[in-house]
């Protein structure tokens, strides 16, 4: 019924291919762990990006305290400035306000607006030498802190301490149509959407909305 093997050479043949196919099995068991242990620590590390990014938008996001306008002539109904006070929100890291964009939609279409810190005429901001939003070049929006100093890039960061105004200039696009020096500005009744993103793309969307009627030059609006 059973066959018994007597031959030595042919039981060591045996033993032999049993041991190989055991140390293949084992080799494959190995290379077959290595690669779940890759997989599982790339998708570990993912995870915990993707996390880190989820959270970032919801933290490092930049709270608006306050829109105002300032009335820059009466008589002809137009904003001289757009101030949006800004802190960084509750919980939330340093807030580089040099790398964050405002997407600003305005009764003169559409324009992504940058930090800067320069005028027009390619000087820095001064606001002691006069300098204010009209000042401030197209597409940009310059920042203030809480003394009215105009701020450069290296000293515009939120945090838990620091508050700053960015300052827009109405009379250039997508406010007003004002590209040279002499056009309307946004003023009385109009309105306009910004989104201002973070460095870390979280959101905050400002609705601003001019008061109907002006009553007097230089006066403070809300929007």
């Amino acid at each position: 019924m059973f066959e018994f093997i007597n031959n030595n050479e042919e039981r060591g043949q045996v033993g032999i291919g049993t041991l190989i196919v055991f140390i293949a099995m084992v080799l494959v068991a190995a290379i077959a762990a290595g690669v779940l242990i890759n997989t599982a620590g790339f998708l570990q590390s993912q995870a915990e990006a993707t996390g880190q990014e989820s959270t970032d938008l919801v933290s490092e996001r930049i709270d608006v305290t306050s829109s105002v306008g300032i009335v820059g002539d009466n008589s002809s109904g137009d904003l001289s400035e757009i101030r949006i006070g800004v802190a960084g929100a509750p919980g939330a890291d340093q807030i580089d306000l040099s790398e964050t964009t405002i997407q600003a939609v305005g009764p003169n279409g559409q324009a992504n607006l940058v930090f800067n810190a320069t005028s027009r005429d390619g000087d820095a901001l001064n606001a002691t030498a006069g300098d204010d939003a009209t000042n401030v070049s197209e597409n940009g929006f310059a920042v203030q802190d809480g003394s009215g100093n105009f701020v450069s890039a290296d000293n515009a960061v939120l945090n838990s301490e620091e508050s700053f105004t960015i300052v827009i200039n109405p009379t250039l696009n997508p406010f007003g149509d004002d590209v040279v020096g002499s056009g309307d500005a946004f003023g009385e009744g109009q309105s306009a959407t910004l989104d201002i993103v973070s460095p870390s793309s979280a959101t905050t969307q400002v609705e601003l909305r001019a008061p109907d009627l002006f009553t007097q030059d230089g006066e403070a609006v809300r929007l």
